[in-house]
């Protein structure tokens, strides 16, 4: 019969060879999977690590072990993804949410009042995550999250529900096609940035993501060049735009926002020391 420190065993060298992990990643997933499989905490496998598994919960982990086997990201394979100290539903829909765009959250927290209004608005929000961690975060903002996909907007409807964030507002939009001459305090976005003809898009959990999410022309710079364009419109005199963007686009990014007429330009690096968001002041 198989126990949980057995599959541990078997099982965390498999992924590790099969998706190139590091060994403890490996037998974390297989943690993760054991658990959702069999629906129980992670700490409950410390004491329980050589009870059997009934026949049942086997077969339910062997069949989650080959998804990931075959590559299929595990936040998709149990449906959620941890995020600012949240849980969010992740659908194929979606982007997952990714530990360095807590700096976006971040940098946006220490930009908004927490005991005075503040109309922030996230572009392509996806998931919710960064949206709704700001709106929770910052209970006297409110916060209006975008998407141009309805099927993103369903998931995003789902994460907004459970933490309860009557400071939220979603709306069907392409970029800034829907808001007419709103104006905001503070603009969040992590856009498509990845370059069209990146080999990365070929390999790891990304094959999996929405390619609409992720490419954006041949310097992967094409979305960001439309959010820098649009955003003065839409932001007031002395208000924010904060961009994610990759570590190698911090220079590209800077000049775009320097030449839309930005003041205090600056790139901002992640906790991996690389180049991750860009912001911009526009003049008061």
């Amino acid at each position: 019969m198989a126990t949980p420190a057995g599959l541990l065993a078997q099982d965390g060298p498999k992924l590790q060879q099969a998706l190139d992990l590091d060994p403890r990643e490996a037998r974390l997933e297989v943690r993760i999977l054991l658990c959702h499989a069999l629906g129980v905490a992670r700490s409950w496998l410390i004491g329980h690590d050589r009870d059997a598994l009934a026949d049942t919960e086997e077969q339910t982990y062997t069949a989650l072990l080959t998804r990931r086997l075959a590559g299929e990201p595990i936040a998709y394979i149990v449906g959620s993804r941890e995020f600012f100290g949240l849980e969010f539903k992740t659908t194929p829909a979606v982007l997952i949410p990714r530990p360095e765009t807590e700096l976006l959250v971040e940098l946006a927290l220490a930009r908004i009042s927490e005991n005075q209004p503040c109309e922030v608005l996230d572009l392509g929000t996806g998931s919710g995550a960064s949206a709704i961690s700001i709106a929770k975060n910052r209970p006297w903002a409110t916060v209006t999250a975008v998407d141009r996909s309805p099927e993103a907007l369903a998931v995003a409807r789902e994460n907004a529900a459970r933490p309860a964030v009557p400071n939220l507002r979603l709306l069907l939009s392409d970029w800034f096609g829907a808001l007419d001459a709103q104006t905001y305090d503070l603009i969040v976005s992590n856009p498509p940035y990845v370059e069209d003809a990146d080999p990365h898009l070929l390999h790891g959990d990304v094959r999996f993501e929405p390619l609409s999410a992720l490419a954006s022309g041949t310097d992967g710079l094409d979305d960001i060049r439309r959010i820098a364009a649009a955003a003065p419109q839409h932001l007031r005199p002395g208000g924010w735009l904060l961009l994610e963007h990759g570590y190698n686009q911090g220079e590209g990014c800077r000049a775009i926002l320097r030449r839309q007429g930005f003041l205090d330009v600056e790139t901002i690096r992640d906790l991996a020391g690389l180049e991750r968001v860009s912001m911009g002041l526009r003049a008061a």
